[in-house]
């Protein structure tokens, strides 16, 4: 789309030859003679870039700039000045305008400008996308579960984002707690100041300290230089600190110092600097375990442990797997360039029965690589791999989707009953449901009391 150019110049002879350069190069530009016209044009239509004079009668170059940038924020403005009148030009740059050219003109040095003002406008508006698709995606609504264990996680997600409390998730892996863990970013007060992930476990123990907390030149060999730690990085957002149980015990006293003092002190420094970060971390260990057996300290397990978000594994939220199978066919037929339409019947039962050990990136894993073997419109089981097919499931469940999920959940809820010799209060327990919702579905399903 061509950039929209509005001239502003009470000498008719300055507006004409800027009008016709601009037009040469491919710009839609107008005219007007003054402020109070060039008004009236900005409230009839858009305009990329307003180009303005300083010293017009009625309305003058910076009242005009100044109600341009209240009124019309996405219009660009660009002074025309005599070396004369500098500091004019400097009172509107202060006020929001972009740029300023010099009479007499140097057409180049003018089309040199507007490109450069076309382009920074151009990347504001691609970073304004960038960060709305951002916060799309990592809004918990997009996170993929219906299951009531999923709707508790959502809970969470929503009353933690509007706090400043630390969080820890747990969970198995590829349970999606990097995802949790952004979507409690985005959908908080930081959601504009950065998110910093760091895998603890992949930082190599003695560069530990220098990568959260920084370094100054020559604070040990090889720091040729200063350097910011991710403390400093996410001064103002969110520090996701994934597999924090990896971090080494001498260095979570100095963690636990700058949670609850908000300050670090780089490597080699001797002044410490203040930082606001809130702390967003995650585990698969048990960190209790470790807590007894001194590999975790307690205090900085419960300055971490403010708000404990346990996220359940696939192999517990079963109810999910056909929606996310849905998800991950249509996310791998844009990256495949695939018009996969769905599973066979016998292929979703095998996708509902498997025993996921990896988890949702098990899952998505199987069905990116039965999107590269599928033939036909369906995924069907020669499409799985081959320790999936020669697993056992139940041959005999239902090919509607709907009685194959409420199939599964009795005969799911007929094992919790015997495995706790009829104790329904265990469970229900055990099932993460209230006695009340067992009882509920033990009516809808026939499952005798």
């Amino acid at each position: 789309m061509k950039s929209k150019v509005l001239i502003v110049d009470d000498e008719r002879s300055i507006r004409d030859s800027l009008k016709v350069v601009l037009e040469e190069e491919g710009y839609l530009a107008q005219s007007a003679a003054d402020g109070k016209q060039a008004l009236e044009l900005l409230d009839q239509q858009d305009f990329d870039i307003l180009i303005t004079d300083l010293k017009m009668p009625e309305i003058d170059g910076l009242e005009l700039t100044k109600r341009c940038l209240q009124a019309y924020p996405q219009t660009a403005v660009m002074i025309i000045t005599a070396y004369g009148s500098l500091d004019s030009a400097i009172q509107a740059l202060r006020l929001g305008a972009q740029d300023y050219i010099l009479k007499p003109f140097d057409f180049d040095d003018v089309l040199l400008k507007v490109q450069r003002i076309k382009r920074q406008k151009e990347i504001m508006l691609e970073n304004k996308a960038l960060r709305r698709e951002i916060h799309g995606r990592y809004d918990f609504s997009n996170i993929i579960g219906q299951s009531p264990q999923m709707q508790k996680v959502f809970d969470l997600i929503r009353k933690v984002a509007r706090t400043k409390g630390n969080v820890l998730i747990t969970g198995k892996s590829g349970t999606g707690k990097e995802l949790v863990a952004r979507a409690i970013h985005f959908n908080s007060d930081r959601a504009n100041k950065p998110f910093v992930a760091v895998n603890c476990g992949a930082i190599v123990g003695t560069l530990m300290e220098s990568e959260f907390f920084g370094h100054k030149k020559g604070a040990f060999t090889g720091a040729i230089q200063d350097k910011d730690g991710y403390f400093k990085i996410a001064d103002g957002g969110t520090l996701f600190l994934d597999e924090v149980g990896d971090i080494p015990i001498h260095l979570q006293v100095k963690l636990l110092r700058a949670i609850e003092e908000g300050t670090i002190t780089p490597v080699g420094a001797t002044a410490s600097l203040d930082v606001d970060v809130r702390i967003i971390a995650a585990t698969n260990r048990d960190l209790m375990k470790d807590m007894e057996e001194g590999r975790f300290r307690e205090d900085l397990y419960y300055r971490l442990n403010v708000v404990e978000i346990k996220l359940p594994s696939l192999n517990e939220r079963r109810e999910d797997i056909p929606l996310l199978v849905h998800h991950f066919i249509k996310k791998y037929n844009k990256e495949l360039n695939r018009n996969i339409l769905g599973t066979d019947n016998e292929t979703m039962r095998i996708l509902m029965n498997y025993s996921y050990k990896g988890g949702i990136r098990e899952l998505e894993n199987v069905i990116e690589r039965a999107l590269i073997l599928c033939e036909g419109d369906y995924i069907t089981k020669q499409d799985l791999p081959p320790n999936m097919i020669g697993q056992d499931y139940d041959s005999h469940m239902p090919d509607r989707l709907k009685d194959a999920v409420a199939a599964f959940e009795r005969k799911h809820i007929i094992n919790m009953l015997q495995r706790t010799n009829n104790d329904k209060e265990k469970a229900a327990k055990l099932l993460d449901i209230s006695l009340s919702s067992l009882y509920r579905k033990m009516d809808e399903l026939n499952i005798k009391k």
